[in-house]
C-alpha cells in the first residue's frame, strides 16, 4: 500500500470514530428546552461507564422510568457519589430534560435524595 492510501485510510477511520463519539453524546432524544421534575423510588442505580444510569418508579405510574446523566461517572464520584449511593427503595426527586417522543426517559440535570443529598449537572463536587 502506498503512503497516500495509508493517509487516506487513517483519515477515514478517524472521521468514522469521531462521528460515532458525537452520536454517543447526542442529546437528540431529549427536548433540552423543557424541564420536568419527577418524584419516585429507585429500582436500580449504575455508576458505570460511559454514563451513570438510574431506573426508577414514578409515583402513580406503573411503568419504569430511565434517567441518564450526560456527565461521566468520575464527576459523580468526585461529588461524593459511589455505586451504592442510591439503593432500591430510596426516594428521589429528579429534574431533567424529557424525551421528544414521550418515552419514560429523562436526561438528569439534578437529583435530590430524601436526605437532601444533591447532584447537579456540571458541578465538579458538592
Amino acid at each position: 500500500m502506498n503512503r497516500q492510501a495509508v493517509v487516506l485510510l487513517t483519515v477515514a477511520c478517524g472521521m468514522a470514530a469521531g462521528a460515532s463519539l458525537l452520536a454517543h453524546h447526542s442529546a437528540a432524544n431529549y427536548d433540552m428546552t423543557k424541564s420536568v421534575t419527577l418524584q419516585g423510588t429507585v429500582t436500580e442505580f449504575k455508576l458505570a461507564n460511559p454514563h451513570p444510569a438510574l431506573y426508577f418508579k414514578v409515583k402513580g405510574d406503573d411503568e419504569d422510568w430511565f434517567g441518564e446523566s450526560a456527565a461521566p461517572p468520575a464527576r459523580w464520584y468526585n461529588g461524593g457519589w459511589r455505586g451504592n449511593a442510591l439503593k432500591p427503595g430510596d426516594e428521589i426527586t429528579i429534574t431533567g430534560a424529557p424525551t421528544i417522543d414521550g418515552r419514560k426517559m429523562v436526561r438528569i440535570r439534578k437529583l435530590v435524595t430524601a436526605s437532601g443529598k444533591e447532584w447537579t449537572e456540571g458541578a465538579q463536587g458538592q
